[in-house]
């Protein structure tokens, strides 16, 4: 049997199941672990999700999302201080280091992109120690230019490290995942450079041509023009021996039958990103 032990369901790639659900498709598909997003927790409860996921033999990769660290306005900011200290809470007792931040665009009707990074970068500072006293890593997601506005002001691999370096490894790391870092031009000197902190290697396509929403943009493993195989090469030189999680945002995998979706999944997984 080809070995899927590294091969994790980010929740959001089967958006049509409920946790239970992607649970019970995990064991079917013979998945040993799972990418937990809050919404979902937070419709069954943390301590019946513990439960199932315990039951199923599961481990958590991840728990998306924190962050969103960049309002203006004082108590905008203490809430997310807040709701991020609870996501913190919520990845520990599911047993996971990583939670994933997702740092959050310009706010509404803003153009200070310096303003708002440096708000990412006071954020990070209350809830490190957090993390850190509760075993969490904060695993800072950069992403695509194209989201820059709306969803993540830090765009590069070495903007995030820039940031995370300030603070002891087991308490700040990066997210790796292909789809936001492909384009890079420094991606394997900054790859080689988050050695120690990589708290996440997420994987999926890009796709051309866009489709109008661009959130919805991401691919199937080999549908697109992502080389899966140098990106695994380059987390494995940097000493990441965690999950490969899958992370797809996409209408029509959405609207597929996710049990067909997971046997794609680990079928591409096998042949286009370890290639077996």
């Amino acid at each position: 049997m080809s070995d899927l032990s590294r091969l994790s369901l980010n929740q959001k790639t089967t958006n049509r199941w409920s946790l239970p659900e992607a649970i019970d498709g995990c064991v079917r598909a013979g998945l040993s672990s799972i990418g937990v997003w809050r919404e979902p927790l937070a419709e069954i409860g943390l301590d019946t999700a513990k439960r199932l996921i315990d039951d199923a033999g599961l481990r958590v990769s991840s728990l998306c999302r924190g962050g969103f660290l960049t309002a203006t306005d004082n108590s905008e900011f203490d809430a997310a201080i807040a709701d991020n200290i609870e996501a913190i809470k919520e990845a520990a007792a599911l047993g996971t280091t990583c939670l994933v931040m997702v740092v959050g665009g310009l706010p509404e009707g803003s153009r200070d992109l310096p303003g708002a990074r440096a708000r990412v970068s006071d954020g990070i500072a209350r809830l490190a120690p957090v993390a850190g006293d509760h075993g969490v890593q904060l695993a800072l997601e950069p992403m695509h230019p194209i989201f820059t506005a709306d969803r993540g002001v830090l765009a590069t691999l070495g903007e995030a490290l820039d940031i995370a370096e300030q603070y002891p490894a087991e308490q700040v790391g990066v997210v790796v995942d292909s789809f936001h870092v492909w384009w890079d031009p420094q991606l394997e000197s900054q790859v080689a450079r988050a050695a120690g902190r990589i708290s996440s290697f997420q994987v999926c396509d890009w796709i051309t041509p866009l489709p109008a929403d661009s959130l919805l943009s991401r691919g199937m493993m080999g549908d697109g023009h992502i080389d899966f195989r140098h990106h695994l090469d380059l987390v494995t030189a940097a000493g990441y021996t965690g999950d490969i999680e899958v992370e797809i945002f996409n209408a029509d995998v959405w609207a597929a039958d996710p049990d067909q979706v997971l046997a794609t999944m680990k079928q591409r997984y096998l042949d286009v990103v370890v290639g077996v």
